[in-house]
């Protein structure tokens, strides 16, 4: 617990089915472009978050909406490409979709989807990372909706 006395993400991720909880937790996030950092001599991968905490707002009806920075971390990192991410577009505002995994040729291409096609493919040997809330929350009077 924190002074806010709220609980606070603190996950690791060591298979795909850990990753299928990071993406449910990350779903409705939004990151811009400078939030997302590859670290080629240490072989991780970065993205910092505003996750929208669905965890608090699905408790009740007279919750407030809230955000908090989440830090999503990969290591032993081979490579990064992206699809529709352009990282001179500093700002522009990316909305989190989900977390796709395959295995290639005894590799792990993990796939961070956003919304209008923009894609982050992360390749590794082996599913290393972890998912942590730091710094404050704050409120937000827009609750992400979903047209099925």
């Amino acid at each position: 617990m924190t002074s806010e006395n709220i609980p606070r993400l603190k996950l690791l991720a060591k298979d795909i089915q850990d990753l299928n909880v990071f993406s449910a937790y990350l779903q409705d996030s939004v990151i811009v472009a400078n939030d997302i950092k590859f670290l080629l001599k240490t072989k991780k991968l970065i993205c910092v978050f505003n996750r929208f905490m669905w965890e608090d707002a699905e408790k009740g009806i007279f919750r407030k909406n809230k955000r908090i920075r989440s830090a999503l971390v990969f290591d032993n990192v081979l490579r990064v490409k992206s699809k529709g991410i352009n990282p001179k577009k500093k700002t522009k505002i990316l909305e989190f979709l989900a977390i796709k995994t395959e295995i290639k040729d005894n590799y792990f291409d993990i796939r961070l989807i956003f919304c209008g096609d923009n894609i982050l493919l992360v390749k590794t040997e082996e599913i290393d990372s972890s998912l942590e809330d730091f710094g404050k929350t704050w409120e937000t009077s827009y609750k992400p909706k979903h047209k099925i």
